[in-house]
């Protein structure tokens, strides 16, 4: 199995910041692999809140996350500041695959990257929807 490379900030077309937090390290004295996660949700999340699309409240369609992975290039940990690079890389008829950068501060190599797959479902039922027009254009905006 090859090792994946780091991506360098290029690719990004959206970026997220995030501060550090002592309680994100670990017993190791680096950022736990679950954070990376919770920053993926969060970065992604604030894309779509900030594009208008996702009404989290009331909104309808909904996303739901159907699959995540990261890659670890180098340790990153508190105190600090960090970077979420964005861009949409794949999307079909009601899902789209998300490709994350997390750089630390000013960083030109990522010390982990990672994709976020949603599915679009309608609110009530759960069940998959197609994409509203609304958000193919602001997706297909980002695609790489």
């Amino acid at each position: 199995m090859s090792r994946p490379v780091p991506p360098r900030r290029d690719p990004f077309g959206r970026w997220h910041d995030v501060s550090l937090r002592w309680s994100d390290n670990d017993a190791y004295g680096h950022v736990n692999n679950t954070i990376y996660y919770q920053w993926f949700d969060s970065a992604v999340n604030a894309f779509l809140v900030g594009e208008g699309l996702l009404d989290i409240v009331a909104g309808d369609p909904i996303c739901l996350v159907v699959g995540t992975a990261c890659d670890y290039f180098a340790p990153l940990s508190f105190p600090g500041e960090v970077e979420i690079g964005l861009r949409v890389v794949e999307l079909g008829r009601s899902s789209v695959r998300y490709h994350l950068g997390v750089f630390a501060k000013g960083a030109e190599e990522a010390a982990a990257a990672g994709s976020f797959v949603h599915v679009a479902v309608d609110r009530s039922g759960r069940r998959p929807v197609p994409w509203p027009d609304n958000w193919r254009q602001v997706l297909e905006a980002f695609r790489a």
